[in-house]
C-alpha cells in the first residue's frame, strides 16, 4: 500500500520590532491572537473535509511570536521535510508588517510558499487607490496576498497551494463572509498556555456601525454587524474548557453593538450559574453601552471581569473632528459609575495628538479625569493615521508626510506632524500623560474606590502594575506587554547590524536583572499603598466627586464641562433635551 503524501500548513502571528530592532517576545504574551485562532479553526475545519483527499495526511502548527522564538530556517525545514506545504503569516497589522516581510524573505529564498494576510493588505486595499510600497514588495518576493477574510475560503487557497496555482492576490474585500456556523476558532491548549492567565480568544462578531476617521475596523470588517450565532459560542466556550481553558477574550471592537449580545450573555450565564462551568471574559465596548437595558448586569452575571471603553478624549470638539460623534462626555459619569455598580474593572483608552491639543490642555484634561471620573485604567495612545483608516487616506490623497517605517505605526509612536506641537513637545507630552495619572496619590485614590464599590483591588492593583511597568521599565505600551522579556541576538530587524556575542549576552543579562530588580521595586512600592488601603478602617465608607451620583445640575458644577469646547456641547444637549420633552408633550 503507497504510503501517504504530507502537507504541512504553518500558521504564524508575527510579532513586531522595538526601537531597538529586536523583536518583542515575552516568556508569557499578553493579547491572545484571535487571528491565529479563526485561520486554526478553519484549517482543522478542512482537514477533516479531506480537501487534498483522503491520501494526504494534514499536518497544522500553530504559533504566535509575540511568545515563541521563530527561526525561518527551522519554519522552512517543517515545510521540507514533507512532500508539500505553505505558510500563512496570519492578522498581519501594519506595525507588523516590516517584520513579516522579514519572515518571508528566507523563506521565499527556499522557494517555500508563503502568503499574507491581517488588516494592512486588506485596509489598504480597501482605502488607497494605489498598491501600498510594502504590500508590493511582498508580491515581488512571490508571496501571496490575502485581502479580506478567509471563512469559506481556506480550503480554496489551499488546494492552490497543493496544485502549485497560487495568484499573487486574493482579493475578497468586497465579499464579507456570513461567520454565523462556520469552523470554531480553537488554539492548542499548550499554544494558550504561552498566554498570561492562559487566555484564549474569539470574536462574536465582526464590523461596526459607526464611523470613526482613526478605524481600521469599519474599512476592513464593514460597518454591519455580522456575528456568530449563542449556540456557536456556545459550542466555542465548551471546546476550549474541554482543553482546560476558562478564560476568554471577546476580541469585538465593539460587543455592545453586536445585535445577539442578549442572547449570547443569556447563554453564557446558562453555562456559569446551571452548568457551573468557571468561565470569565474580557470585552470591548462603547460608551453608550450603558443605556442598553440589562446589558451591564448581564455582563456580569456572564463572567465578565474586564472592560475596555474607548474614551478617547473629553474634548467634545476633538471628538468631533474624529467623527466619534457617539461619544458624549455627559454620558461617561453614568456609563462609568454603572460598570463600577457591578464590580467590573474598567480600562479606557485615551487618545492624544488631535488638533487642539497641548501639552498644557492635555495635562488639564488628564487631572479632570482623575478628580471627576471613576476610571480604573487609563491608556494613552498616539493619534495615528493607520493605513486602512479614513485618516490615513485622507492624509496620502493630501500628500501630507507620514513615516515611511510601519514598525512605528503601533499607537506609541507619533508619525506625522502636529499644529500646535513639535514632534518633541509631542512625545515629550506623550510621556508625562502616564506620569500625570499614575501617581502614587491617584493610585491610592483608584484603589480606594476600588474597595468602596466592590471592584477588585488586588486586580486592580496588578493591572496598575502591569501598566506602569510596560511604560516606565520596558518602554513597550501595556498592549504589547508580557512576563519576561526574551530577545534573541539574530532575529534582528534587516539592515541592521548583528551584534558582538559576548556584548549582546552581556547587555541582556543585567538588562534583564536591571528590569527585575525595577519590577520587584515597583510592586513593593504599590504593595505599600494597597496594603495602607485595606487596613483602613473606613475604607469601605470611601467617596469622592467621582464616585457621586450623576446629578442634573453637574454640568453647571464639574470642571469637565466649563471648558469653552464642554460649554457648547452641553448646551447643544440641553437644547436638544427640550426640543425632545417638548415632543413628547404634543404627543408627536
Amino acid at each position: 500500500m503507497p504510503s501517504k503524501r504530507k502537507f504541512t500548513l504553518v500558521l504564524i502571528k508575527p510579532s513586531h520590532y522595538d526601537d531597538d530592532g529586536y523583536v518583542i517576545q515575552w516568556f508569557r504574551s499578553a493579547i491572545p491572537a484571535n487571528s491565529l485562532a479563526c485561520l486554526y479553526g478553519l484549517a482543522l475545519e478542512c482537514r477533516e473535509q479531506q480537501i487534498f483527499g483522503d491520501d494526504v495526511d494534514f499536518e497544522i502548527l500553530a504559533f504566535d511570536e509575540t511568545n515563541t522564538h521563530i527561526d525561518p530556517k527551522k519554519i522552512a525545514s517543517l515545510i521540507e521535510r514533507s512532500d508539500d506545504g505553505m505558510v500563512m503569516l496570519v492578522g498581519v497589522q501594519s506595525n507588523q508588517f516590516p517584520r513579516t516581510l522579514d519572515i518571508a524573505r528566507p523563506l521565499r529564498e527556499k522557494g517555500i510558499k508563503t502568503a499574507i494576510g491581517g488588516f494592512h493588505a486588506s485596509g489598504t486595499m480597501a482605502m488607497l487607490p494605489v498598491r501600498e510600497a510594502r504590500v508590493q514588495e511582498a508580491i515581488d518576493l512571490g508571496v501571496t496576498i490575502f485581502a479580506g477574510e478567509a471563512e469559506g475560503r481556506l480550503g480554496q487557497v489551499l488546494k492552490d497551494a497543493y496544485n502549485d496555482e497560487l495568484p499573487e492576490i486574493y482579493n475578497f474585500m468586497d465579499d464579507l463572509p456570513n461567520i454565523e456556523s462556520v469552523a470554531t476558532p480553537l488554539l492548542p491548549a499548550e499554544r494558550v498556555h504561552l498566554t498570561a492567565g492562559a487566555t484564549t480568544s474569539f470574536d462574536a462578531g465582526r464590523g461596526c456601525p459607526f464611523t470613526c476617521s482613526f478605524c481600521t475596523i469599519i474599512n476592513v470588517q464593514g460597518r454591519k454587524s455580522r456575528r456568530r450565532s449563542p449556540a456557536d459560542i456556545d459550542r466555542i466556550v465548551r471546546a476550549n474548557v474541554a482543553q482546560g481553558l476558562h478564560s476568554f477574550f471577546i476580541t469585538d471592537d465593539n460587543f455592545a453593538r453586536n445585535k445577539d449580545w442578549e442572547s449570547i450573555l443569556d447563554r453564557l450565564i446558562q453555562l456559569r450559574e446551571v452548568e457551573k462551568l468557571n468561565i470569565s471574559f474580557i470585552i470591548q465596548v462603547d460608551t453608550l453601552c450603558h443605556k442598553l437595558p440589562n446589558f451591564i448586569e448581564k455582563c456580569k452575571r456572564a463572567g465578565v471581569k474586564r472592560v475596555f471603553i474607548g474614551l478617547e478624549n473629553i474634548n467634545p470638539d476633538s471628538l468631533m473632528s474624529a467623527s466619534k460623534r457617539q461619544n458624549k462626555i455627559t454620558d461617561y459619569r453614568a456609563m462609568l459609575l454603572a460598570w463600577k455598580k457591578v464590580g467590573i474593572v474598567t480600562y479606557c483608552g485615551y487618545i492624544l495628538g488631535f488638533p487642539d491639543d497641548t501639552r498644557e490642555s492635555v495635562i488639564r484634561d488628564i487631572e479632570i479625569i482623575k478628580k471627576e471620573l471613576p476610571v480604573d485604567l487609563l491608556e494613552f495612545f498616539y493619534l495615528t493615521p493607520l493605513p486602512g483608516s479614513a485618516d490615513h487616506k485622507r492624509l496620502f490623497e493630501s500628500g501630507i508626510a507620514m513615516d515611511d517605517d510601519l514598525n512605528k505605526y503601533d499607537l506609541n509612536h507619533a508619525v506625522t506632524g502636529h499644529p500646535k506641537m513639535s514632534k518633541e513637545e509631542w512625545e515629550a507630552t506623550y510621556r508625562a500623560a502616564w506620569e500625570t495619572y499614575y501617581t502614587d496619590e491617584h493610585i491610592e485614590t483608584i484603589l480606594r474606590r476600588a474597595i468602596a464599590t466592590g471592584t477588585s483591588p488586588g486586580k486592580t492593583m496588578f493591572f496598575i502594575t502591569w501598566f506602569t511597568g510596560c511604560i516606565d521599565i520596558e518602554k513597550i505600551h501595556p498592549l504589547e506587554g508580557g512576563f519576561l522579556r526574551r530577545k534573541h541576538r539574530k532575529t534582528r530587524r534587516s539592515g541592521l547590524p548583528l551584534e558582538n556575542p559576548l556584548i549582546f549576552y552581556s547587555r541582556t543579562f543585567f538588562e534583564t536583572l536591571v528590569k527585575q530588580l525595577r519590577w520587584i521595586k515597583l510592586y513593593a512600592r504599590l504593595r505599600l499603598i494597597y496594603m495602607r488601603v485595606r487596613k483602613d478602617p473606613a475604607r469601605f465608607d470611601y467617596c469622592d466627586t467621582a464616585l457621586e451620583p450623576v446629578s442634573e445640575h453637574e454640568t453647571d458644577t464639574l470642571e469637565m464641562f466649563q471648558t469653552a469646547a464642554a460649554s457648547r456641547f452641553v448646551e447643544k444637549i440641553h437644547k436638544i433635551e427640550k426640543l425632545r420633552e417638548g415632543s413628547l408633550e404634543s404627543g408627536v
